[in-house]
Formats: C-alpha cells, sequence, structure tokens
C-alpha cells in the first residue's frame, strides 16, 4: 500500500492502537481515529473507579493525546445500543441456556468490523486499521490458477483477490481465534499493521514514537465486566435457580448456586462443605443439576467429536469434505487434529435461510468442549474458519 489512502483507525487509548497510528501517519496516509464507547453497567465500577475498561474516560483522553500528537482528527461514536444488543444481551442469553459464549468473537463480528466498516463507507474511508494482532495476504486467482503476489492488484472479470487471515509474527499475542468471523469483504478493506511485530518491539517503537501510553498495561478481562467479577455479573442480570450437585454415582454432596455459573472442566467455584476437589463433568439443564468427578481428567470430561454451527469459511467457499485439519476448541488452546465434515441435514441459520452444521472429529478426545465457545479451524499459520460450538 505504498499510494496515500484514507484510514480509519480504531483507537482504544492502549500501546497497539497507538502504535498503528503512527506507523501510517509515518507512512503518509491520512488518518481519522475512531473510539468506540461501549456500554457500561450503570453504577457497578471496579476498584479504579471504571465500570467499562475498553472506553473508559481515560482511554479516551489517552487516545485523544496520542491523535493530538500525531496530527489527526479523532472523533468518538456511541455504540451503546448495538453493543448492549449484540454483545452483552447475547452473552447473558447464552449463559441462561446453557451456554458459555466469547463476546469478543461477537464484538469483532458485529462492532468493531461491521460498524466501523459502514462508518468508513460514510465518510469515503478506503480502510480501517487495528491493533489486533493477525496478518492478511491475498492471492491473485487468474483461470482458477493461483499467484502468490500480495502486491498484484486484480483488474478483469476473471480475476479476483482471495484474502486470507494468516497468525501473526508474535503467537503468544495472536488474535487470530477471535476474528475468524472476517469475510473477503472485510478483509478486502481491513488492516493489521502490527502482524510482523512483537509485543516488546511495540512498546519500542511507542517510546520512539514518544507516545505516553508506552507502558500501559492492557486489561486480559471481558470489558464490561469490573475486573474479578464474572459470576457477580451474571448474578445481577440472570435468574438464578439453586439446585443438586451429584456425583457421576447420582450421590447428592451439596448444593450449586445456578447452573449458568459453572462450565465443564472448572474447579474453582465448585465448594462442597470440604471434602473434594470436584471438577464439573456436565450440567443437566432438565433436573437442574450439577454433575462433579472428583479428577481432573476423568472420561466424562472429555470427548472426542463436537457439532459446529454459524460457521464462516473466509475464503468465502465451503471445503471439500470430509478434510482434516486442526482446530482450536477455546483461546490459547494448543491445536489439535482433527476431520471435518457436514452434517447430514440442513437447518435454519441467523438469516433464516438454510445452512449446514458440521461434526468435527478428533485423533484424541479434548478436555472440556464447551457449547458456546468457537472452534476455529487452521491450516498450519492460515486460519480456514470456524464456528460456534453446539
Amino acid at each position: 500500500m505504498t499510494k496515500k489512502k484514507k484510514i480509519i483507525v480504531s483507537m482504544s487509548g492502549g500501546v497497539d492502537s497507538s502504535v498503528v497510528a503512527a506507523l501510517l501517519k509515518e507512512q503518509g496516509h491520512d488518518l481519522i481515529g475512531i473510539f468506540m464507547h461501549f456500554w457500561a453497567e450503570p453504577g457497578v465500577e471496579n476498584d479504579s473507579g471504571i465500570n467499562n475498561k475498553c472506553c473508559s474516560l481515560e482511554s479516551f483522553n489517552d487516545a485523544r493525546r496520542v491523535a493530538q500528537k500525531l496530527g489527526f482528527p479523532i472523533y468518538t461514536i456511541n455504540l451503546d445500543e448495538p453493543f448492549k444488543k449484540m454483545v452483552v444481551d447475547d452473552f447473558l442469553a447464552g449463559y441462561q441456556n446453557g451456554k458459555t459464549p466469547n463476546p469478543c468473537i461477537n464484538c469483532n463480528k458485529h462492532i468493531k468490523f461491521d460498524l466501523l466498516l459502514k462508518k468508513a463507507d460514510d465518510l469515503g474511508v478506503d480502510y480501517i486499521a487495528t491493533g489486533h494482532y493477525a496478518k492478511i495476504n491475498y492471492q491473485l486467482s487468474i483461470n482458477n490458477y493461483e499467484l502468490n503476489n500480495k502486491n498484484t492488484k486484480a483488474i478483469g472479470g476473471k480475476q479476483k483477490n482471495i484474502y486470507k487471515l494468516f497468525r501473526p509474527e508474535d503467537l503468544n499475542k495472536d488474535q487470530t481465534y477471535f476474528l475468524h468471523t472476517l469475510d473477503q469483504k472485510k478483509l478486502a478493506r481491513v488492516l493489521f499493521p502490527l502482524s510482523d511485530l512483537t509485543k516488546p518491539q511495540v512498546r519500542e517503537l511507542a517510546k520512539k514514537y514518544g507516545l505516553e501510553v508506552a507502558e500501559k498495561r492492557e486489561s486480559q478481562e471481558i470489558c464490561f465486566i469490573p475486573e474479578k467479577s464474572h459470576n457477580d455479573f451474571l448474578k445481577r442480570h440472570l435468574v438464578l435457580k439453586p439446585g443438586d450437585i451429584k456425583t457421576l454415582d447420582g450421590k447428592i454432596v451439596g448444593n450449586h448456586q445456578g447452573l449458568p455459573l459453572y462450565t465443564i472442566g472448572q474447579r474453582k467455584g465448585v465448594e462442597i462443605g470440604g471434602i473434594g476437589p470436584f471438577y464439573v463433568s456436565s450440567l443437566d439443564y432438565k433436573t437442574n443439576t450439577l454433575f462433579v468427578a472428583s479428577d481432573g481428567d476423568d472420561p466424562s470430561i472429555f470427548k472426542d467429536e463436537l457439532i459446529a454451527k454459524e460457521v464462516n469459511w473466509i475464503s468465502g467457499e465451503e471445503p471439500k469434505f470430509p478434510f482434516q485439519t486442526e482446530a482450536v476448541i477455546r483461546y490459547r488452546h494448543k491445536p489439535v487434529k482433527c476431520t471435518v465434515n457436514k452434517t447430514p441435514s440442513p437447518y435454519k441459520g441467523e438469516s433464516g435461510g438454510e445452512v449446514h452444521s458440521y461434526l468435527v472429529k478428533f485423533d484424541q478426545p479434548q478436555r472440556a468442549i464447551t457449547a458456546g465457545q468457537s472452534v476455529v479451524f487452521y491450516n498450519g499459520d492460515e486460519v480456514l474458519g470456524g464456528g460456534i460450538i453446539n
């Protein structure tokens, strides 16, 4: 991208998006900073007096100082309502129905890319850039032949770019698991300038550019939940019904506070009067029973297959089935070998049309496969796509 472009930079006030802005400004592009304001639970704050870590006044002021220093305008857009509806409400509904959803994936899908690209269209902007650690390359397809040349521009009806998503240079910061919902249309207009940098290099660049956020600590928690209060948040917003905790042989050993507060494989929080430890084996919503095992590696906690729904294939086309690949069943999970096949019968998808789910069979049983989480498919460092575990 050698020509001068108009680019929206998604500014969070953190070091990553700040360095993205500095790199693009140095390359001579016209930048517009966008700070997205998300929903925050009224009257609930963490120890720092903040009730949403990713869009606090402190974060906006940090982003504004960076924009002022680098010399480009920054604007705030209020996404309170769509964020509440598409991220928070979906998160709560998942837990209420026995799922363990990942809100960061929904946020990327519906908010950070969908709505930001719409804003780019409104402003006549070419690209959006974010501080995600991921890499985009593309191949030029000509009459079914593919040329590996990310600098080639596609012209003519028989030529098209096939955009591909890869892991970044810094595998410790790899965020591709959260980005598997990106499609060809979005990848064509998204920039990840940190793709070839490590986090220490990003911090050094921030110092080089004189950015005050160079040593700013980043949060690892869900942004709309105050730190270390995940279950407190659920208790405030869900209808919870206490019930029995039973061992696998049916013996009652205690009482749970409500099934949405537990997830497969969990040990912490399963407190039963001095006996144990116990690990969550399954949740029976029909009988409101929490089943536990006394061994964290009990076979009941392992499964060798799952069903994936709402699958997005990044290429825009389904692979030929069955095919062998690697899958990640939760963030920072080690990729494991599996075989993926299409299920026999379609069902009604999110858009109302008929779509297929997919059967994923693992070469080795996997611990704590959890409904609501995402399964993401990889071919080496390339992200093929992913969907929701049913």
